[in-house]
This record gives C-alpha cells, structure tokens and sequence, in this order.
C-alpha cells in the first residue's frame, strides 16, 4: 500500500531536519529514507493504512519488529543504532504536529563499538598527498590534490568543510574561517606549509577565485566533489601500501592525535574540531593511550611475557 496518509508527515519531517534543523543532506536523504521504511513496513505489519494515529500508538514490540527485519537484512550494531536514532526522531516529531502525547516506546538500542581512529604519521601524511599529486593528469590538479590533502591534516578539517571554502577565504593568513555542521563557524590554523600549498595551487589554477566562487576546484570548473579525493587517496595509499584506514577523514583524526600528543587540551581541541560536544573529542584520548600501548608492546622487553 503506497498512499498512507503517514507520508506527508515524513515529507513534513524531511522539511524540518534540512530547513529549521539544518541537518546536512546525507543525514536528512538518509532520515527521510528511514521514516518511509518504517511507514512501508508498518502497512504490511499491520495490513492497513499508517496514520499519524498509528504512529502516536506504536508500542516497542512493534519497533522491535521493524528492527528484527533490517537485522535480517544485513544492518550492523551501528546501523542498526543509528537507524533507532531516526525512528525516535521521526516518531516525536509526528506526536507533536498531531498534538498527541503519546511517548516513544522505550526500546534499547543495540551496543555501538566505540572504534578508535588510528593515526597516520607525519611523514606517511606527506608521501600520501605526494603520490596522489603525481598521479594527476594535469600539474594544476596535481598542486590542487596536494593542498587539499594538507589542508585536511593541517588544520583538521572534514572533507565537505575544505571542499566548501571559496574565495571569501582570500588572502590567505595565519587562520582561516571555516563553516562546518549546522553552519556552525570556527576559526582554524593555517601552518605556512599548508597555506604555501594552497597560494601555489591557486597560481595554477585557471579559473576564477571570486568570493562566491569554490577555492577548490573540479576538471572542467565546478566544485571538487568529495568521491574526487577519496578516489585519489585510495590509489595512493595502494601504491604505498599503507592501511585501508588511511582515509581522508583519518588525516583529521591524526591532525587530533598529533596535537593531542604534544600537549593540547580537550577543550582546545574540541574548539579546532568543531565538536559540539565534549564527548566527542574524548575518544581521541583513547587513540594517544593505545599508540602509548603500541610502543610498549614494540619496546618494553617484558611486554611479551
């Protein structure tokens, strides 16, 4: 049954994660697509029309139902947790524009290991954005690869912040403005290696770098898109035989390592993340303990007794 009157409670949903929440759209496509399985799956559970009475009347058994049949379709730990997540969203949301009180069944979710990002070194930093810039097909793209891959180790960014300056950020300084998620703005450092690379990409570079425009940019001129750069980073890493953990994202976590190993404190370094929480940069302590583990196991005479 595809016309449940449920749907345009989702679509209201979607419209509120993206416009009044202003979730990015990974989140919100993956939201919404949540919010219509559970729809889909309720009409066949229950063989009728899903409202947003049924939505307001739903007990745990039937979210454990729902999530007994993603299980069964391959969902992990985590994508299971993160699928509950929307569920609970997207049911809270339906009480309040039915202007019912009827509670979220309280169902626990399944445990998510806690993985801990493991750093890639300085140099292994630099042979990778190296090998990707010699791979390129043009010396400007080549110069453009090598600034971005520093950039994201340099000053810790995510991918989708780099890849979302534009000229605004010109000239360059010993700092950069940068908007991350929910269009929260931080300031970052900009080590004169990273900010050396950026100017000389910049000079190569034949298009435009108007203050509207992307800093960083595609083959044919419209925004580098983030599969560009992963792309680019995996063949790198398999010509240098490095870890499939070597991601871009991974440079962010070893840009979080390095500084927490030399001295940095969690409040600065959540500041530099752009972590809305505290929580969040607490597990890169966890990281510095288990390379402190790894030398002692490497080094210690007794660690293998």
């Amino acid at each position: 049954m595809d016309d449940h009157p449920a749907r345009e409670l989702a679509a209201s949903w979607q419209d509120h994660l993206s416009r009044d929440r202003r979730r990015s759209e990974h989140t919100v496509r993956a939201y919404a697509a949540t919010a219509h399985r559970l729809i889909d799956f309720l009409g066949s559970h229950r063989g009728e029309a899903v409202t947003g009475e049924t939505l307001t009347s739903l007990q745990a058994a039937d979210l454990r139902a729902f999530l007994t049949k993603r299980r069964a379709a391959g969902l992990g730990n985590s994508s299971a947790a993160r699928e509950l997540s929307a569920v609970r969203g997207f049911l809270a949301f339906a009480a309040g524009e039915t202007g019912r009180e009827a509670a979220v069944p309280k169902l626990k979710g399944p445990k998510r290991p806690r993985s801990v990002p493991r750093p890639i070194s300085p140099d292994e930093v630099v042979a990778l954005a190296e090998d990707a810039a010699e791979d390129a097909s043009e010396e400007w793209i080549a110069a453009r690869d090598f600034a971005v891959l520093m950039l994201l180790y340099g000053s810790g960014l995510r991918v989708a912040e780099a890849l979302g300056l534009t000229g605004s950020a010109l000239p360059l300084g010993d700092a950069m403005t940068v908007t991350g998620k929910r269009n929260k703005t931080r300031i970052v450092p900009l080590l004169a290696p990273v900010r050396d690379a950026i100017e000389r990409y910049l000079a190569l570079c034949p298009y435009s770098t108007a203050k509207e425009q992307p800093l960083f940019r595609g083959a044919r001129g419209g925004p580098l898109r983030g599969e560009i750069v992963r792309r680019a980073v995996r063949r790198a890493r398999v010509r240098l035989g490095l870890s499939e953990r070597t991601t871009p994202h991974a440079l962010r976590h070893s840009f979080a390592t390095h500084l927490l190993g030399r001295g940095a404190d969690l409040r600065s370094l959540q500041e530099l993340l752009g972590h809305a929480s505290l929580s969040s940069t607490q597990i890169y302590t966890a990281v510095d303990t288990a390379h402190l583990m790894d030398v002692y196991r490497n080094a210690h005479p007794r660690a293998s007794r």
